[in-house]
């Protein structure tokens, strides 16, 4: 029968300095290992200026652009490449110029039977009373698909070269005062009245877009301006209670989703001799012209958007 060791001779084995290693409790370099104060550092001054030469003299030779005889014949080729390629961009303009109507004859492009189908079928196939509201949400629609795609891309580029993290962003809003009178009260209480004034009457543009001059380009400007001028007179902490840049994703993927989805099908149906379901209304009438008010209102929403969305990412840097 063993017997059992006391606790010195348990500390002598090596199952107590394992243990004692495993758990952490005795670093194994302490007192073991011969261990000196490190030296304060002190900057070698001749050893700096003579790297600062060496690399002044690298970069001297490197980037010698006054005797570089390749970087030379390569700038006399850029501007004699330039000279030609403009001169040649001339000839061909005006070899194109050449080949056009002369001015006022039924020849010239402007004169053909799509202009004409405009005029004379485009309130009976399109329902809207505003031909240029017809042509640019009917007939040529996926044009004006492409447009608002434009603006939507156009905005996640200056979101992505402009936009700053949340520290700067926190800065930013700080600092915000020396930007415009925020807290102007003259700006506040005109902006109070004015700013549902604008609203409403970019609504109205919007929605009278298919009967008169209109639509949701000119609509969603101005109510891009309205919110503009709130956010001028209140600043980005009130404004942010009701749009901020989710909410701008959210409107702009819906709207442009709608826009995609309902032209796809009025294309499908009404353009390869197949019934469309949906009708184009009276003639005069709000609710008229088929797809064309709310195609509208998603072209307005985008727009109007990206003007808020431009001006905050300037101003900024974010929503």
């Amino acid at each position: 029968m063993s017997r059992k060791k006391t606790a010195e001779e348990y500390e002598k084995t090596f199952a107590f300095r394992f243990f004692r290693w495993l758990s952490g409790e005795k670093d194994p370099y302490i007192g073991n290992v011969e261990m000196q104060p490190q030296k304060k550092y002190e900057p070698d001054h001749e050893a700096a200026l003579r790297r600062e030469k060496e690399h002044d003299a690298i970069m001297d030779k490197v980037y010698d652009t006054g005797h570089n005889r390749w970087l030379h014949l390569f700038h006399r080729l850029y501007q004699a490449s330039s000279i030609l390629f403009c001169l040649f961009l001339i000839a061909l303009l005006l070899v194109t110029i050449s080949y056009l109507p002369p001015n006022g004859t039924v020849t010239r492009p402007v004169n053909n039977e799509v202009s004409a189908r405009y005029i004379e079928k485009g309130l009976e196939e399109t329902g809207a009373v505003n031909i240029v509201a017809g042509m640019i949400l009917d007939y040529r629609a996926f044009d004006t698909l492409g447009e608002s795609h434009v603006l939507f891309v156009a905005t996640i580029t200056v979101l992505i070269l402009l936009r700053l993290n949340q520290s700067e962003k926190d800065e930013a809003e700080v600092n915000d005062r020396r930007f415009e009178p925020k807290n102007d009260a003259i700006l506040q209480l005109v902006a109070t009245f004015l700013v549902p004034v604008i609203i409403i009457f970019g609504i109205y543009i919007i929605l009278n877009g298919h009967l008169g001059p209109g639509g949701g380009f000119s609509g969603g400007a101005v109510i891009g301006a309205g919110l503009v001028l709130y956010l001028n007179a209140f600043g980005f902490k009130k404004t942010e209670r009701f749009f901020t840049e989710k909410t701008y994703k959210w409107i702009c993927f819906f709207s442009l989703s709608f826009y995609c989805l309902a032209k796809s099908y009025s294309f499908y149906t009404g353009a390869n001799q197949l019934h469309s379901a949906i009708p184009k209304g009276t003639p005069g009438a709000i609710l008229s012209s088929g797809l064309i008010l709310p195609l509208n209102i998603a072209v307005g929403l985008v727009v109007a958007c990206t003007i808020y969305a431009f001006y905050a990412m300037f101003r900024k840097g974010g929503f």
